[in-house]
């Protein structure tokens, strides 16, 4: 019995990790070709590459990563490691959509108003969802 729920539950985090994936690499080149500058340091790209992030985070959690862990100090990991499978959904969604919107020239003001819309109607959808009950 022991076996079976680690199967289930490194099924679940392996399910976990590639949802978190899938277009994370999309997003990351939109950044790396439209907002980040080619004279910039590394240690600079990182900065924006952390801004973009924390703006996902706070257009679907309402947080940044830097107050969800001073909000949670006791806690491993970051806002993403405690994700439901439907956040990680449409945070995997919002990449993609916010490497279109970087590319289309929005400012950050405008897609955080956009991706917010995008993070509440399809977190309704998804938890509404037969679909995704059945995955849990």
């Amino acid at each position: 019995m022991k076996d079976d729920e680690n199967n289930r539950l490194k099924l679940e985090w392996n399910l976990r990790r590639t949802i978190s994936k899938i277009n994370y690499q999309i997003h990351t080149d939109a950044i790396k070709e439209n907002l980040i500058p080619k004279e910039i340091t590394k240690q600079q790209a990182s900065f924006v590459y952390a801004n973009e992030a924390d703006l996902l985070n706070v257009a679907l959690f309402g947080i940044t990563a830097k107050i969800w862990k001073e909000n949670n100090p006791n806690q491993k990991g970051n806002i993403r490691d405690y994700a439901t499978l439907e956040q990680l959904v449409v945070l995997s969604n919002m990449e993609s959509i916010n490497a279109l919107l970087v590319e289309q020239g929005l400012t950050q003001g405008e897609r955080l108003i956009q991706l917010n819309k995008v993070a509440i109607t399809q977190m309704k959808s998804l938890t509404e969802s037969e679909a995704m009950k059945k995955l849990k």
